[in-house]
């Protein structure tokens, strides 16, 4: 893993809607390379739209990136063949992560247990392999600007900002215009 200030890794989580603007796709793309060339780890799930655009960024620019799946073989396809050993998965989120994802999903007990690994994989996603090295950052895009969750109850999104509100872990949305400026101007 790359070192940052003071000799700590520098990892942001790279998540968001499956349903994300195709804009707003380029630009996590984009801010994926700046990031990579910065030295910074991503964090993120491979889903289809957000996680896939911070992931293809991240790698063709030779950054570290560190994938949490909810189960072996997601997503396959999606990956490519230039992965090198500065991509680490986990396939599947630990007994950890799912209580803890439990804690932070006022209906877990009516999801069937593929939605509880993918809403599980976001702990990781958000505070690390062990649950204990929190992200530094979340960079995401939701339809509505969140920065909490508090009212995204339907995706995994929502699930991350609900664990990054609770461990303090700063959320630049790109629905928002002065959060993108922050990030480009960076």
């Amino acid at each position: 893993m790359s070192a940052g200030r003071g000799g700590k890794v520098r990892a942001y989580a790279g998540i968001g809607s499956r349903s994300t603007p195709p804009d707003v796709l380029a630009l996590m793309r984009s801010l994926a390379e700046k990031l990579a060339r910065g030295s910074w780890v991503l964090r993120t799930g491979l889903s289809p739209g957000a996680d896939q655009a911070f992931y293809r960024g991240a790698l063709l620019s030779g950054g570290e990136i560190e994938l949490y799946l909810p189960w072996p073989g997601f997503q396959t396809r999606a990956r490519l063949d230039i992965e090198g050993p500065g991509v680490r998965a986990l396939s599947r989120p630990s007994a950890a992560a799912c209580e803890l994802a439990r804690r932070f999903h006022p209906g877990w007990n009516a999801l069937a247990l593929p939605a509880r690994r993918l809403l599980a994989r976001d702990a990781h996603e958000v505070l690390g392999a062990g649950l204990d090295s929190p992200a530094e950052l979340v960079v995401c895009w939701t339809a509505d600007g969140s920065l909490d969750g508090r009212d995204l109850y339907q995706d995994g999104t929502g699930q991350a900002l609900r664990i990054a509100h609770r461990h303090g872990i700063s959320v630049l949305n790109l629905a928002r215009p002065d959060h993108v400026r922050r990030l480009v101007h960076s």
